[in-house]
């Protein structure tokens, strides 16, 4: 398919203002700016756009919900944490083509009538950060940032906020807790961010993709967007591929495409030829699929039928020599460490669910250890301030459902299913 996305990114110098303009940047803003802000939001919902950070909630609909009043500061708030295991979808398009983030960033800002727009990128994306700042600069030199952009009455400042590393610092909240510089915990939720986000004031908070998405859709209208991919989940899509594959990297393709399409059509098979044991789609997450199950379409919808979710679109492929025990133990281990200790279930119980996955792991499992972990997933799930807990829930569930008879093995015979 055409590159919408990933355009720019093997053009020499692609983060610089000039080359993005001659390859036509700016040409939706330009356009944007000529439309009312409920016009936009129209175009946005007619497009099918879905939030493309894990949640999938329809963009135009989200930016709905901001109070018309012009006399209600409001803000934006640009998702580029990017904490999730598998994924680095978002670290391309900061790296390589960051005027259409800031491009996206200024529609969506206008659209809600925000003057002020945040970039939170995590503390690992060093060089994005640097990359980021340096685009925001030459923006400003440019006329495309600052007072009255493009000689219109629409003034922007986009601020480059970097986070410490915390995972939980990708859930919504959190992460405007972090910019208001309190400790990243989730907040409870009514109010939603919409009507009491930032500073307390109405705001919008998308994914680094989402907002690139955008600058297309003003260009070229909501129709082609909507004509990408099957009609509830459209557009182009990021897959951010990694694992046991011989070709790993960021794939641009319609969303609807197999994931056995994916993997053998596009990332050139298994490494070393090697049989297909399972396939987590959306980043850590998301509950891994069986080899069974690699005919199903990658969109919400899909996956969902499925048992798991699109999340990220990070796909961590696994071959016949991976052991789902400690798949199941290393991803446990990485949501009980980055757990920020807000909630009593995912605090405690997410520690306890390692605990025991490493007893299995190391041979020193006990009867009665996988009923165990059942009933700490049914204490922990829904029962969390955010999804963190869910998160690990699912994921583990995953390998259970899956792969049940490797643990009993482990439990049994002290070691590995060979």
């Amino acid at each position: 398919m055409e590159k919408i996305l990933l355009k720019n990114v093997t053009r020499p110098d692609s983060h610089l203002l000039q080359n993005y303009i001659q390859s036509g940047g700016y040409r939706g803003i330009k356009a944007a700016l000529k439309l009312d802000p409920d016009t936009i939001i129209q175009i946005m919902k007619d497009s099918g756009l879905r939030g493309r950070g894990g949640a999938g909630f329809s963009t135009g609909l989200k930016w709905s919900f901001i109070p018309k009043d012009p006399d209600l500061p409001k803000y934006l708030a640009c998702n580029a944490d990017e904490s999730e295991p598998g994924t680095f979808k978002d670290r391309v398009i900061i790296e390589k083509d960051p005027h259409l983030l800031l491009e996206g960033i200024m529609i969506a800002c206008y659209t809600i009538g925000a003057a002020v727009g945040y970039i939170y990128i995590r503390g690992e994306y060093e060089f994005g950060a640097k990359r980021l700042d340096q685009a925001i600069a030459q923006a400003y030199a440019g006329g495309c940032l600052g007072r009255n952009i493009f000689e219109s009455d629409f003034s922007l400042d986009i601020i480059v906020h970097r986070g410490a590393g915390a995972y939980i610092c990708g859930e919504e909240t959190a992460l405007l807790e972090s910019i208001e510089g309190f400790r990243s915990q989730p907040r409870i939720r009514p109010p939603f961010p919409a009507l009491a986000g930032l500073y307390h004031k109405p705001t919008v908070i998308n994914n680094v993709e989402t907002l690139s998405c955008i600058p297309s859709i003003l260009e070229r209208g909501s129709d082609w967007f909507a004509s990408i991919g099957p009609p509830k989940s459209p557009g182009p899509k990021l897959f951010a591929v990694s694992g046991h594959v011989k070709h790993p990297g960021v794939y641009e393709l319609p969303m609807g495409l197999t994931i056995r399409e994916l993997i053998f059509e596009h990332c050139g098979g298994m490494r070393a030829d090697k049989a297909l044991k399972a396939v987590i789609p959306g980043g850590a997450s998301a509950p891994m699929l069986a080899a069974a199950d690699i005919d199903t379409p990658m969109d919400f919808e899909s996956l969902a039928e499925k048992g798991t979710m699109f999340g990220s679109a990070g796909v961590i492929v696994m071959d016949e020599d991976t052991c789902m025990v400690k798949t199941a133990y290393v991803i446990n281990r990485f949501f009980s460490h980055e757990s920020c200790g807000k909630c009593t279930p995912c605090r405690d119980g997410t520690p306890w669910m390692t605990q025991i996955l490493k007893r299995l792991e190391h041979g020193e499992g006990r009867q009665g250890d996988i009923e165990l972990l059942e009933s700490l997933c049914s204490g922990i799930f829904g029962n969390c301030f955010c999804a963190l807990g869910d998160a690990a829930v699912m994921a583990l569930r995953g390998a259970l459902n899956n792969f049940r008879s490797e643990f009993e093995y482990h439990i049994a015979h002290k070691k590995c299913h060979p």
